[in-house]
């Protein structure tokens, strides 16, 4: 039996999958890494922790599953998108990475806001601290002291250290990301660079999401170096694994954040309705186009119930309290904590419960929480609809949250369209293992995605208790902008 390794670099850990010649999962190990949150609220993670813990899950993984190390064919990464990390020439790190929730880079976006419509039209991105430009910059302002350094989202970074220093490389979907790449000519633009102060020799060289990104051995864990064969960011992965690959199609990954993605074909969109147009991916020469919005706080409401606000101890808990909830409660909170993303994207907003009354107690609260998910990617799905002047009849999804009953048919019932719930919560690294599989001829792509298997939920909620919920969800954004 041959297997592909898949490795999944997510906000929360790292993860090691092993699939095996039909594109099953047959193991999976993870590492957690430490979430570094300062008293002015900047995200941080210790790259060096994160690489180590890559290490630590591909020895876990194998070990336990008993395969001999020569049946692993490649290797393919997904990683989380936007977080960026510096490092020296000799790949060490100079200091910790700048997470995409961060919003240290704010004042850095300001300083271009005059250039914010120019900057869009060449990326696809809305100038804001998200994306990776100005946390680079912040990081060559405040920390970087080397006269030779790389610069690179997750992947840059791990394939570095992977390597050897041989292979300095990011695919297509990371760059997309970086508000440094122009859509239209698929390189970094020099004009950019020099908007952001981000010299070009510093950046990674762009490639094919399914190129060989190099040969690792695992410090010599394996008797023998193996091929990369596919990078993507974990919402790329996603959308790749769910199948998406015909225009229109859509998915939403719910993690800590949630991607919400529709494959809009070869060509990019130019749009001002707060979404960004990056890449899906660039397969063999041949781009393809996504439009995405993209939420701060999704699955992170879950852990700020837990570990914040002490109301439960483990997200299993919130099935139960969900059910002890009053029905007709109409508590409503707008998770604003690091401000409003997509479609909004107001940096300044803060988070607010709105709707409360004095019988509204603690399982309301996680009522309101949970259901704050489902209202955010429901304002992505109705502007993303009109955009495109596209009816999304389907939802695939997939994230540890999508196996919460109440939030799936809840997000049915608010956005009105079939909530197709993916079999495996891995399909990041599902989308880089097939994507790495077919690339070294050990799958068939047609065959491959029929292990896919999804549970629907459809709307049941009335038109018109659809129409006042979302109304005054409407009201409590308006509030928290200010208008």
């Amino acid at each position: 039996m041959k297997y592909i390794l898949s490795i999944d670099q997510s906000t929360q850990a790292t993860k090691a999958v092993l699939l095996d010649e039909k594109g099953k999962i047959t193991g999976r190990a993870d590492c957690s890494h430490e979430q570094i949150i300062n008293e002015k609220g900047w995200v941080s993670h210790n790259q060096e922790e994160i690489y180590q813990n890559l290490q630590k899950a591909v020895k876990a993984v194998v070990e336990a599953s008993g395969i001999a190390k020569s049946d692993l064919q490649a290797v393919g990464i997904s990683n989380q998108r936007e977080t960026v990390a510096a490092w020296d020439k000799n790949g060490k790190a100079i200091g910790h990475a700048v997470v995409w929730q961060c919003k240290r880079a704010e004042e850095i976006a300001e300083r271009l806001k005059e250039k914010a419509e120019e900057i869009c039209k060449k990326t696809g991105l809305p100038l804001s601290p998200y994306f990776s430009a100005s946390k680079m910059t912040w990081l060559i302002e405040n920390e970087i002291r080397e006269e030779e350094y790389h610069l690179g989202t997750m992947d840059s970074w791990l394939l570095y250290k992977l390597t050897a220093g041989k292979s300095f490389k990011t695919d297509y979907t990371n760059a997309s990301r970086t508000q440094l790449l122009n859509l239209h000519t698929l390189k970094w633009d020099e004009e950019l660079c020099g908007m952001f102060g981000i010299p070009l020799k510093a950046l990674p060289e762009i490639c094919d999401s399914n190129s060989c990104f190099g040969y690792t051995d695992f410090e010599g864990y394996l008797n023998e170096k193996i091929p990369i064969y596919a990078v993507l960011g974990d919402s790329h992965g996603a959308l790749f694994g769910q199948g998406c690959h015909t225009k229109g199609m859509v998915k939403t990954t719910y993690g800590t954040g949630s991607s919400i993605m529709m494959n809009i074909g070869g060509e990019p969109l130019e749009t001002s309705s707060g979404l960004a147009v990056s890449l899906a991916w660039r397969i063999d020469g041949k781009a393809e186009y996504v439009l995405e919005g993209n939420i701060n706080y999704t699955g992170a409401v879950v852990t700020w119930l837990q570990n914040d606000m002490h109301m439960i101890e483990n997200p299993k808990e919130l099935e139960e309290q969900l059910k002890t909830a009053n029905k007709e409660d109409s508590t409503i909170l707008v998770p604003a904590f690091t401000g409003l993303s997509a479609p909004y994207w107001r940096g300044d907003a803060k988070a607010l419960l709105y709707g409360m009354t004095r019988s509204t107690g603690r399982a309301e609260v996680i009522k309101a929480s949970v259901e704050s998910i489902a209202y955010q990617i429901t304002d992505v799905l109705k502007v993303m609809e009109l955009a495109s002047n596209t009816e999304i009849k389907e939802l695939r999804v997939d994230g540890g949250p999508t196996r919460n009953k109440y939030l799936m048919q809840f997000q049915s019932d608010l956005a009105d369209t079939t909530v197709c719930v993916a079999s495996s919560e891995e399909l990041s690294a599902i989308g880089a293992g097939y994507m790495a599989g077919i690339a070294v001829g050990l799958y068939n792509k047609e065959e491959v995605f029929q292990n896919l298997s999804y549970q629907s939920y459809k709307p049941e909620m009335s038109s018109r208790d659809r129409g006042m919920k979302y109304e005054a969800w409407k009201k409590a954004v308006a509030i928290v902008l200010n208008e």
